[in-house]
């Protein structure tokens, strides 16, 4: 079997321990903490590796709590989705924790996390804007007019993910997706997108085995 290659290229430690020394990157140090680290734009290579964490971590104890950090630009709403879904379908709950930036499709993302459990850092910044195409479209009329309504039907479901993870009423979504708006971490608060601010990670997260 083929794994699928790195974006980067991690740097290795090695640790020293009761049976000897082990060598290990930060990534693996994370999912041992059970963190999962969106750190790039929304596509298929990184749902897919989100997902596996999601469902090995699920499976490696479903009682406690997943952390999801968010610092994305955004990107495929189909990719957004699967994780979207996936995030609601495990039985763990969802911590989130937006720093940096969260855009477009990762700012819904970041607003999925379990209620009560979606946090913000203080620099974050986080942007909701209605999906675009994201190159040139050519061909004929009819074609036009099929990805004319897959967009609308896009939006219509980023509209409802805003509505169902922030309490907005539908005719405050629309008008928030007409135009690009920009948050920084207490707007994000007082918008619902996030539950509260924190400035640091001890006493974030609920203890290990508690629901």
């Amino acid at each position: 079997m083929t794994r699928p290659s790195a974006r980067h290229v991690l740097p290795e430690f090695t640790e020293h321990t009761a049976s000897g020394r082990r060598s290990t990157d930060p990534y693996s140090r994370l999912m041992e903490e059970r963190i999962i680290l969106l750190g790039t734009p929304i596509d298929e290579t990184s749902a897919n590796d989100v997902i596996a964490q999601f469902m090995y971590l699920e499976h490696r104890d479903p009682d406690r709590d997943i952390s999801l950090y968010v610092n994305s630009p955004g990107g495929s709403f189909h990719a957004m989705s699967a994780i979207h879904d996936t995030l609601r379908y495990v039985a763990c709950e969802v911590e989130t924790v937006c720093l940096g930036q969260a855009a477009g499709t990762a700012a819904l993302l970041l607003a999925a996390g379990t209620p009560g459990k979606r946090y913000v850092l203080p620099g974050a910044r986080l942007v909701l804007h209605q999906p675009a195409l994201t190159e040139p479209v050519e061909g004929r009329a009819s074609d036009l007019a099929v990805r004319a309504e897959e967009l609308s039907r896009v939006r219509a479901r980023l509209e409802q993910m805003l509505v169902r993870h922030t309490h907005r009423t539908p005719e405050q979504a629309r008008s928030d997706f007409e135009r690009e708006t920009v948050l920084d971490a207490r707007a994000a608060v007082d918008y619902g997108l996030a539950d509260r601010i924190v400035t640091r990670r001890e006493g974030l997260r609920a203890a290990p085995g508690t629901r």
